[in-house]
């Protein structure tokens, strides 16, 4: 599902109801016919989510992005031989595991996005949420990273002012127009 909307519309503090990181104010948040209302809700859900910030120098932080993508694994309860593996599986699947042993604030932008999406990956989502995610990226950076999420088969919920990026990758996109969500021509 993509969703698109002007700026300071709330696409991002959707995600971040979705998530859990923020509360709202009327309604509720459901996640696999669950109703989330909790932290603890919040937090098994998130297990199941993953979230790739709109600025993914914010999500890499280790020394390297091997470390960065094994981080999620190791949270969830992984010893650090699987969590790694795991790292190097998603690192793999995405085609750039010769970032492995850099560093993620030397990458460039796509680098750093793919980086970023593996760190994600490792922890084998059910759904991703993906806030701009071709923000930054060159035109064949971003057409890499259509291609990627289209051969993923996850489902995912991507936020973006390129509604051409949202169009090709999604079944379906939303406009959110004061707080309400509207179809958009063509792909609703």
């Amino acid at each position: 599902l993509g969703l698109c909307g002007d700026i300071g519309s709330g696409k991002s503090s959707l995600l971040h109801l979705i998530t859990g990181l923020l509360k709202p104010l009327s309604g509720s948040v459901l996640f696999e016919d669950r109703v989330l209302e909790t932290e603890k809700d919040f937090r098994t859900a998130r297990l199941g989510m993953g979230y790739l910030l709109q600025r993914t120098e914010d999500q890499l932080f280790c020394p390297t992005v091997l470390e960065d993508a094994a981080f999620g694994p190791i949270n969830q309860g992984l010893s650090p031989a699987q969590a790694r593996e795991r790292a190097l599986e998603s690192l793999r699947v995405l085609g750039v595991e010769r970032l492995a042993e850099r560093t993620g604030c030397n990458l460039s932008g796509g680098e750093q996005k793919l980086a970023a999406l593996a760190s994600v990956l490792s922890m084998r989502p059910k759904l991703l949420l993906l806030d701009e995610p071709t923000n930054e990226l060159d035109s064949a950076s971003a057409g890499l990273l259509c291609d990627i999420l289209l051969d993923l088969g996850l489902p995912f919920i991507a936020v973006s002012h390129d509604v051409a990026f949202l169009e090709r990758v999604c079944t379906g996109v939303l406009r959110l127009r004061d707080g309400i969500l509207v179809p958009v021509e063509g792909k609703s």
